[in-house]
């Protein structure tokens, strides 16, 4: 006799795999055609995408779940017995359920990752000023008194610095014994980042430390048509080969231009190592064959930054010295840099909230039980 009371567990397996198939195809289609027919669309937290890989651990538990339910009813004996004691099981009803209740995961993940339409264009004013970093890269800023070496540290300082201006315009210039333009002023912080993630010691073709080259090309890099105020920022351990550094810091002050220097090193000096991919295989020698050690030269950077009417600060491995950086820019008096133009997004996970709502309330007032109609069609049964 054919046990009534129990899941037809091959059925709903087979049809639960195509329905997860065909879920995920209808799903792909319909995500392509409604992103390409629906101008202003996107997606608000794009990085909760990978939720929609639970579905198979979801059909893993919902299968594991009713095969557990059949091995407690093989706990009370006869199959015969069984069917006439306990109200006869819908596979149908079951595997509806199924759907529904993938179906309200489904858009419980959309409603996460909340859908946007864009409404309307508007327009806000921007304030900033004009930045220029020069960020020294002379073999001494590998040394290892910061972490994981100067160059590293100041390099994830300016890319923090990015993060957190806003309306402001940004310049890179890379120096050691000569200075070159790395990014030309610009609003734009991401391209800021990208050209820091190619910052290297091999950069800059002839070694040395030219801090008046670096701040020589910062002034003419401002355009002379921008309003904004101006600033230079040199990132450098300080030990200049050249004299010209506080002259150039000083016409940079009679044009208005304020330098402000923070000093990455320590002063009481350290080696720079030199590596053979990641194994270290020394120090850096000099002619003689002796190791050369590099300090930071505070007065230096302090002459620098008093004669370009800045302020000096020294990084540290628990402060590289972006907060007071940041502290004495915001001094500045900001200029309206012009309008900008963007959407405004409004949200749309409601929609997706509601239909998985609707989902799970339909589910939970859906019986395992046969109905009539199931009954006849007999589909999913042994």
């Amino acid at each position: 006799m054919k046990n009534t009371a129990k899941y037809n567990l091959t059925g709903i397996l087979i049809a639960a795999s195509i329905l997860e198939v065909v879920f995920w195809l209808i799903f792909g289609v319909v995500y392509l055609v409604v992103m390409d027919a629906v101008p202003g669309l996107r997606i608000g937290r794009p990085e909760l995408w990978w939720l929609f890989l639970l579905g198979p651990v979801m059909f893993l538990f919902f299968w594991i779940s009713i095969w557990s339910k059949n091995r407690r009813l093989d706990r009370f004996g006869d199959s015969s017995l069984l069917s006439s004691l306990v109200t006869e099981l819908s596979s149908v009803n079951t595997g509806i359920k199924y759907i529904l209740w993938r179906l309200a995961a489904g858009f419980l993940v959309l409603a996460l990752i909340n859908p946007q339409l864009g409404s309307k264009m508007a327009e806000a004013k921007v304030k900033g000023i004009d930045i220029i970093v020069a960020l020294d890269v002379s073999n001494s800023m590998m040394a290892e008194d910061l972490s994981p070496n100067r160059l590293v540290a100041a390099n994830r300082a300016i890319s923090k610095m990015l993060e957190k201006l806003q309306g402001d315009r940004v310049g890179i210039i890379v120096f050691a014994g000569q200075a070159f333009v790395q990014l030309p002023i610009t609003s734009d912080y991401s391209a800021g980042k990208l050209f820091l993630s190619t910052i290297d010691t091999d950069v800059v073709p002839v070694q040395g430390t030219d801090i008046g080259a670096a701040i020589d090309l910062s002034m003419k890099s401002f355009s002379d048509d921008s309003p904004a105020q101006k600033a230079i920022v040199v990132i450098t351990d300080g030990e200049n080969h050249e004299a010209d550094a506080v002259v150039a810091a000083q016409e940079a002050a009679k044009e208005g231009i304020r330098v402000f220097t923070i000093g990455m090193g320590s002063p009481d000096g350290t080696p720079i190592p030199q590596y053979n991919g990641k194994t270290r295989t020394g120090f850096k020698k000099d002619q003689e064959g002796n190791i050369v050690v590099t300090k930071l030269n505070e007065q230096m950077l302090r002459e620098i930054a008093k004669a370009g009417n800045g302020a000096y600060i020294r990084a540290s491995n628990a402060e590289v010295g972006l907060e007071p950086l940041l502290a004495e820019l915001n001094q500045i008096e900001k200029t309206d840099m012009g309008t900008v133009a963007y959407a405004e997004y409004e949200d749309r996970f409601q929609i997706f909230l509601a239909l998985a709502l609707a989902c799970l309330i339909l589910e939970f007032f859906l019986g395992n039980q046969k109905g009539r109609v199931a009954k006849r069609l007999k589909l999913f049964d042994r």
